[in-house]
């Protein structure tokens, strides 16, 4: 959650966009500013998953986009699918890639290890520490450049999955995202009322009933 005085919680009420749904597995499109899973107070209980169960009670999270964040997100239906596919994370099986504006040029591929640890006086922030952090790592590839906006698309790829790992490596090299509160030291400056961040492709071996899956997302930006 945004750290943020003001902030005021009103997720988007459009009915979720369902990608791909199965016996075991059902995955959706997650829109920006719509919480992966119910928050602790009662004005943040709307979230994806909530509405999820609605729909098939013994659902369970498998991962979560923050928020801010768009794009692919999966729910199992049931706990023998929910424990196969947190191996299939754990393992390192599962491909995501995501899709961010970022401020500045950006004109090579390449890889950030930046090891990761709660900023504790700042909650919910992270921040790189190299003596206590724990082990992240993002690779990145260069798109396109907008040098009106002075802002690069780049294909995210983490092989991490630590809390906010894409935003704080992007904000660590100096290409924070567009639009990020946390992390970017003036995102009001983008036209775009959200943060620029997108989950647009998950691949992985269907834990239940074999068969490779590659899911996409339309990138909203």
């Amino acid at each position: 959650m945004p750290l943020d005085n003001d902030f005021v919680y009103a997720p988007p009420c459009a009915p979720l966009n369902i990608i791909y749904e199965d016996d075991d597995l059902v995955v959706i499109d997650k829109p920006a500013g719509l919480l992966s899973v119910m928050g602790r107070l009662p004005e943040h209980q709307d979230s994806a998953y909530l509405r999820i169960l609605e729909k098939h009670p013994t659902a369970k999270v498998t991962h979560r986009l923050d928020m801010a964040t768009s794009g692919i997100l999966m729910f199992a239906k049931h706990r023998d699918a929910e424990v196969a596919i947190s191996k299939m994370f754990q393992a390192r099986t599962v491909n995501k890639q995501y899709i961010a504006l970022v401020q500045g040029h950006l004109t090579d591929s390449g890889s950030i290890e930046a090891p990761l640890i709660a900023d504790w006086p700042n909650r919910p922030k992270q921040k790189v520490d190299f003596e206590i952090g724990k082990h992240a790592k993002t690779l990145y590839q260069p798109l396109n450049y907008d040098a009106g906006e002075d802002q690069s698309r780049i294909l995210l790829e983490p092989i991490t999955g630590r809390s906010h790992q894409l935003r704080v490596h992007l904000a660590h090299i100096g290409h924070p995202i567009t639009g990020d509160k946390l992390y970017h030291p003036n995102p009001a400056q983008s036209s775009l009322n959200r943060m620029a961040l997108h989950a647009s492709y998950l691949a992985f071996e269907h834990p239940m009933q074999g068969g490779f899956l590659q899911l996409t997302s339309s990138v909203p930006f």
